[in-house]
């Protein structure tokens, strides 16, 4: 009881706040690519993993088959363990949704 009861009161605390949407939402845009492939992907993890771009297209080739690689077909590949320590990190990140590589910077 006493817990519904705080959690009602600050909502009619924080009630004129959140109608502005100034506490809820960042006016920053996140720039993210639109197509993810396997070189972005890799580019986006850096630490040297980008150097493994063209073995991993020329034997995986697509970026959902990516994502579901096993530790053992990246050691086929010839991945060293850090490298592959990383890309498994980072695809299943990826896979849950917390993590996006960062698009380019445009140099003009």
């Amino acid at each position: 009881m006493a817990w519904r009861q705080m959690l009602f009161n600050s909502r009619a605390i924080l009630g004129p706040y959140l109608a502005t949407g100034s506490a809820r939402f960042s006016t920053k845009s996140n720039p993210y690519l639109v197509k993810v492939g396997i070189p972005e992907f890799l580019n986006g993890i850096g630490n040297g993993v980008e150097s493994h771009v063209a073995k991993l297209e020329a034997e995986i080739g697509d970026f959902q088959k990516l994502l579901v690689t096993r530790t053992l077909k990246l050691k086929k590949l010839g991945v060293p363990c850090k490298h592959r320590k990383l890309i498994l990190k980072y695809t299943h990140k990826y896979r849950l949704g917390l993590w996006r590589p960062l698009a380019q910077a445009i140099k003009s």
